[in-house]
């Protein structure tokens, strides 16, 4: 398909709340999960300047709406993805999920579990208690905070943060101006709906990384100190990743927790957002995924989602629950199938996870998550996608 430059295609002020990078991001993460874009399968014009489209892709298709500028050059003022959907895979049950995930190459993990008033109570599993990279998943680590901090009286959803001018990695905040003021509310359904990276950064600073550092165990994550400790921010492990050719991350991988949080404060700090290739992860090789990560087992995970269940019942936890829901990261059928569905994932070259809160028709809660780790090529987002769809659409009671 064609290419338009940014500028010349999306408005002014479209521009101004969504950067190129951030748009980029959201663009590489839907060819990452649905394949290269092939062709337009529908426009349906629901007035002069505003149409629903299905842009279709290699492994699915995309719905979205498009607004543009009546104005000429008649730019676009308003892109919207609203749902996307793979082609189903054609796994029958759910242990050939589970041995279609077993066959991938590089190590994988699932677990799905009810979660009774014990906890969760799991139905199938492979490797459930192993560790595994998470990427964006991590996430979720920081609305648990956030949950906590909101429940305890000790913020409320709609407290302003006061942008300072730090560097950013890209996303929708990247491009604001110091003085700018955003809710917790707004960074967090940011942070969780579209994955943005520079609302996970301002928000983990405004809760404090030791805050969330102390909600690891709290929340279930077992060997928190050994893997994840000091908690990081994404725009610090893209520095590690990145920065001369990764020396900062081999200094990282080397030193103890006490040399990391100096390491943190001192090199990583004072290093440029400017100095992170541009090209970092372009080449769609795997970058350290053993040791500069964020790191949980399925099991961890599923008492992660558990936590945020138990904590965000009643009025009081509306907030949340709209925050974790607004992308329900399945494709319509299999989301269909459920009541209501609570999602956060991640991935990077080499890395891919999928976790979900499922609530049934008939009340009952369920969690799911999956994991597969490669640190020798990418890994297939499209067959991995497919398969946990399949295994939530099979997982109905």
């Amino acid at each position: 398909m064609g290419t338009i430059a940014y500028d010349r295609y999306f408005a002014p002020l479209f521009r101004s709340e969504i950067p190129e990078s951030a748009f980029a991001q959201v663009r590489d993460q839907l060819v990452g999960a649905l394949g290269k874009p092939t062709r337009l399968e529908s426009l349906t014009p629901l007035s002069a300047h505003v149409a629903d489209f299905r842009l279709g892709f290699e492994r699915g298709s995309a719905v979205g709406q498009i607004v543009v500028d009546p104005a000429a050059p008649h730019q676009v003022t308003g892109l919207r993805i609203t749902s996307t959907e793979l082609r189903e895979a054609p796994e029958a049950s759910i242990q050939a999920v589970v041995d279609a995930l077993k066959a991938l190459p590089g190590g994988t993990g699932f677990a799905l579990a009810r979660l009774d008033n014990g906890g969760p109570v799991r139905l199938a599993a492979h490797a459930p208690a192993t560790p595994f990279a998470i990427g964006s998943t991590f996430k979720l680590l920081i609305l648990a905070e956030l949950v906590r901090a909101t429940n305890a009286g000790e913020r409320d959803w709609d407290d302003m943060v006061t942008l300072d001018g730090s560097a950013l990695p890209a996303g929708g905040y990247t491009a604001k101006p110091a003085g700018t003021r955003v809710s917790l509310r707004e960074l967090a359904t940011q942070m969780i709906s579209v994955s943005d990276n520079s609302a996970t950064d301002i928000l983990l600073h405004a809760l404090g990384r030791e805050k969330v550092e102390a909600m690891l165990p709290v929340v279930g994550i077992r060997d928190a100190e050994g893997r994840n400790l000091p908690f990081l921010g994404t725009l610090e492990i893209f520095k590690l990743k990145g920065v001369e050719g990764g020396t900062l991350g081999r200094r990282w991988e080397t030193a103890d927790v006490s040399a990391r949080r100096a390491l943190l404060a001192g090199p990583v700090a004072q290093a440029p957002a400017s100095a992170i290739p541009a090209a970092l992860f372009q080449d769609r090789k795997p970058i350290r995924i053993a040791t500069i990560e964020w790191f949980a087992s399925p099991d961890d995970l599923l008492r992660v989602m558990d936590w945020l269940r138990r904590n965000t019942e009643g009025e009081d936890g509306e907030a949340a629950r709209a925050v974790l829901s607004k992308n329900p990261g399945l494709g319509p059928g299999s989301a269909a199938r459920w009541d209501w569905i609570g999602y956060k994932g991640g991935s990077e070259p080499g890395v891919i996870n999928m976790t979900l809160l499922m609530r049934a028709k008939s009340g009952e809660w369920y969690a799911m998550a999956g994991s597969w780790n490669n640190p020798e090529a990418a890994v297939d987002e499209a067959r991995f996608v497919a398969l946990i769809n399949k295994a939530a659409a099979l997982a109905t009671p």
